[in-house]
């Protein structure tokens, strides 16, 4: 997919108030310090759509861009971040769970995990709340370039076995790089043929 223009449309935290335009949306969330902004702005090939920071949890809206004039790319809050008060990440919880299930022009989520790191429980729960809530997702290993090939094999298999404890059959699986570019083509290529299936 070549991204001939890529906009920031607005900031909410209400559903009620994303984007009225009836086009596809692709969901990205992952906790907090997941390289979420960094692989947007990867994704689309600009340097600065997305806000990115040293300091985790920066995002706490609800984050929409106007990709080719075709697509929405909402980038969510990050959940798990242990700074924010309580209140907070309740807030943030009940603005997720509100935009997943009353969004109806969402097509996926796209749940961002660390490879560097095993599994996360509140990784896990995420995703088995988008299973018991019959959402559709793909999983994006991000950050693959700061582990070695043994340890990102690790622990994308003990993703893989949590998972399947779970699931009869494992989600499509993306592995990705904001500094080197790596997945780009996989991401993008995913979502150019999802809206095709839409149409």
């Amino acid at each position: 997919m070549k991204i001939t223009k890529a906009e920031f449309i607005c900031s909410n935290t209400r559903v009620d108030l994303c984007p009225q335009e009836a086009i596809p949306e692709y969901a990205f969330i992952g906790r907090s310090n997941v390289g979420k902004s960094s692989l947007i702005n990867m994704l689309v090939e600009r340097k600065k759509l997305a806000k990115t920071s040293s300091t985790p949890g920066k995002t706490r809206l609800i984050n929409h861009f106007k990709i080719n004039d075709q697509w929405f790319l909402c980038d969510l809050p990050g959940y798990g971040y242990a700074k924010v008060s309580k209140k907070e990440r309740e807030s943030f919880a009940l603005m997720i769970e509100k935009y997943a299930t009353q969004r109806s022009n969402l097509v996926c989520f796209f749940v961002l995990i660390d490879a560097r790191i095993p599994p996360q429980q509140l990784d896990l729960d995420f995703i088995e709340w988008l299973g018991d809530s019959n959402l559709p997702f793909v999983i994006v290993f991000t950050k693959i370039d700061k582990i070695n090939q043994t340890g990102k094999s690790k622990n994308l298999e003990l993703l893989k076995a949590e998972l399947l404890q779970s699931w009869e059959e494992l989600p499509m699986i993306f592995e990705t790089s904001a500094v080197k570019g790596t997945g780009k083509e996989q991401v993008m290529g995913f979502i150019e043929e999802t809206n095709l299936k839409l149409v």
